[in-house]
């Protein structure tokens, strides 16, 4: 008789841990961890560095738009070293991320982690920088600029602007970060344009790595071996800014002693090209974010992409400098 009271207080026992136990279960699938469709997308995204203010530009927007789509962002910072790139998306594809995107510090050496999240069946895109694998199932797009084009441009300026040349013009030309595509492909462009002109000649590169410390320091290196230089080829905004003030501190006038060229159209670029510190500037387009968002949701939902998606961009004189920064955003 007395074991009735006990075997009902037992059935009560669990019906209050079967109830806790439901109640847990529905707390779980609110959250949108379980498999429910309100779950957020994971993006893995590696960042070369901040080694210039297109960069900030370019990690702003990304962050930005990743809170206005409702995707959950792991951002790491590769501080411009491929060994942490590499890491990093080794660290994306253990956390099982949805989506990986990076923007490579150099071109060359991805294939074996780019294979290793193939085989883990994570989507890779591209943004910013492009990379040389003759594979390219190991990625699902590219979204950047023409790195190309915009040498070109800026070579196409130099050519009209020193048509009227009796003599030998002088160039000395800053290059991006040693062995990435926006300092290969700029080179490239730039190289090919001013072969329209014999007298237009490289007198002396090297790499500033798209810092304005480094642009300033080579830049000195420059006017000490070069008593002559008649035209500055800066590949960033950055590195242009840096080499005026070595230009400046060696008693010439940026812009009109030497004549200065750039990439990128960041705000401070564009003020010293309204200010006629600069002469020309090529854009390249740091507000990825939000097409990079587009693309992530229509990778995970197994949708066909372009194999290249390019920026729009347009090149800028002193003039239209002046026009457009009162409504520049970056």
């Amino acid at each position: 008789m007395r074991s009735f009271p006990t075997s009902r207080r037992a059935v009560a026992v669990l019906a209050a841990a079967l109830l806790v136990g439901g109640v847990t279960a529905c707390g779980n699938s609110d959250t949108g961890g379980g498999s429910g469709g309100d779950k957020k997308i994971v993006l893995g995204f590696s960042q070369v560095g901040a080694e210039s203010g297109w960069r900030t530009a370019n990690t702003t927007s990304i962050k930005e738009s990743a809170a206005a789509a409702g995707i959950d962002l792991k951002f790491d910072d590769a501080q411009q070293k491929q060994e942490n790139q590499i890491k990093a998306i080794r660290n994306f594809i253990q956390q099982k991320v949805d989506v990986i995107a990076f923007s490579p510090v150099v071109e060359s050496g991805w294939d074996t982690v780019l294979k290793e999240a193939k085989d883990a069946k994570i989507p890779v895109i591209l943004t910013d920088r492009a990379v040389d694998s003759a594979d390219k199932s190991l990625y699902k797009t590219f979204l950047g600029s023409d790195f190309v084009k915009e040498g070109k441009a800026a070579g196409d300026w130099l050519v009209e602007n020193t048509k009227d040349a009796t003599g030998q013009v002088n160039i000395v030309q800053l290059e991006g970060t040693t062995g990435s595509a926006p300092a290969n492909d700029r080179t490239k462009g730039f190289a090919e344009a001013i072969a329209a002109n014999p007298k237009l000649k490289i007198i002396a590169s090297q790499s500033g790595d798209f810092k304005r410390a480094d642009g300033k320091q080579v830049m000195e290196q420059f006017l000490k071996a070069n008593p002559k230089i008649d035209v500055l080829f800066a590949q960033n905004d950055d590195m242009g800014l840096g080499a005026i003030e070595a230009i400046t501190a060696a008693g010439k006038v940026p812009g009109k002693d030497i004549k200065i060229i750039t990439v990128d159209a960041v705000k401070d670029g564009m003020q010293a090209l309204a200010d006629g510190k600069f002469n020309f500037i090529a854009e390249c387009n740091p507000l990825l974010g939000p097409q990079l968002m587009e693309l992530v949701k229509k990778v995970k939902a197994g949708e066909t992409v372009p194999e290249r998606i390019e920026t729009k961009e347009t090149t800028f004189t002193q003039d239209t400098a002046k026009a457009a920064l009162p409504d520049r955003k970056y």
